[in-house]
């Protein structure tokens, strides 16, 4: 089996993150999250990174929670469940106070967690055809390992209309909103990356991580543990109920669930 997540770095210090389940748009399982966990924490002690992009392989930046295991995970008892639901959470943090410039090169869809790795980057950069959407209502789960990042990135009345309504959106509302700093053509979305890059460069590496380190605690917009424990028990949850089962068994009948009349 391919690593669900891959690393590489290049003689400037420029890390690479690639989402690697390109048959599934890199809808992420037990196994991304513990990929992005490890290649973070791994990244976070080379002191050779000076910056790191996330990316997915194929078509698709990330399609949320990968469906099948999710339909898994609803099987587990509490305990393995809360640890899938932390595996989410602990990825999220990790990502959200990395302590270099992050960067996301967004195309296709962008849903659930891939939403939230777009509001825990520094920079998000998007193609005329990504997609958005905050969908775990739509199955019956609640985003709830993602809910702090995205009021920190787009503000509570965003997050209030699309988390609630699940509706998808294009990339220019993404960008009004704040989610995405620019769309930039499929064929110009590289050159301007590597352009921000380039400018990236130029500052002081500890100059940079400490304003970063900053703007997130003098803010509040870090996670502690207990924060990260209830976020998490919340998530596990709501995913043992009735209704996200049935949520999921629709999802994957291609019908509607029983709460729509």
């Amino acid at each position: 089996m391919p690593d669900p997540v891959l690393l590489a770095i290049d003689a400037r210090g420029i890390a690479t993150a690639t989402l690697n389940r390109p048959e599934v748009g890199n809808a992420y399982n037990e196994a991304l999250l513990q990929g992005l966990i490890g290649g973070l924490e791994t990244l976070a002690k080379d002191k050779s990174v000076r910056a790191l992009v996330v990316r997915g392989a194929g078509k698709h930046f990330a399609a949320g929670a990968d469906i099948n295991w999710l339909a898994e995970v609803s099987g587990y008892g509490p305990e393995r469940a809360y640890e899938c639901s932390y595996a989410t959470t602990l990825a999220m943090t990790r990502l959200n106070e990395f302590h270099r410039p992050t960067f996301a090169v967004i195309q296709g869809a962008c849903f659930g967690g891939g939403f939230g790795i777009a509001c825990c980057v520094d920079v998000a950069l998007a193609t005329p055809a990504a997609l958005f959407g905050i969908t775990e209502v739509r199955v019956g789960v609640a985003a709830t390992p993602i809910s702090t990042h995205m009021v920190n990135a787009i503000g509570l009345r965003q997050t209030r209309r699309y988390a609630l309504t699940g509706e998808r959106f294009g990339p220019e509302e993404a960008m009004r909103m704040g989610l995405v700093h620019e769309v930039v053509a499929a064929d110009a979305i590289e050159a301007r990356l590597a352009h921000i890059l380039d400018e990236t460069l130029k500052s002081s590496p500890a100059a940079v991580a400490l304003t970063k380190h900053s703007f997130l605690s003098a803010n509040g917009l870090t996670l502690d543990e207990r924060q990260m424990q209830m976020l998490s028990h919340e998530g596990w949850t709501i995913r043992a109920t009735e209704e996200a089962r049935e949520g999921l068994a629709a999802f994957r009948a291609k019908r509607a669930p029983s709460w729509y009349r």
